[in-house]
């Protein structure tokens, strides 16, 4: 019979992609969409009130 191993050891197993969520979780991410809802919304209450 073939021996078929190699002498290496196998390559630890690489990191986990890391999906859309923990990107969503990331602080600057965070505060950058905050800043965007708010001047939609103020934009918003701007148009139904003030309008």
């Amino acid at each position: 019979m073939v021996d078929t191993s190699r002498g290496e050891a196998p390559a630890p197993p690489a990191e986990e992609p890391r999906g859309c969520l923990f990107a969503l979780s990331q602080p600057p991410l965070m505060i950058f969409l905050t800043v965007i809802g708010v001047l939609l919304l103020m934009a918003a209450l701007h148009d139904l009130f003030m309008l």
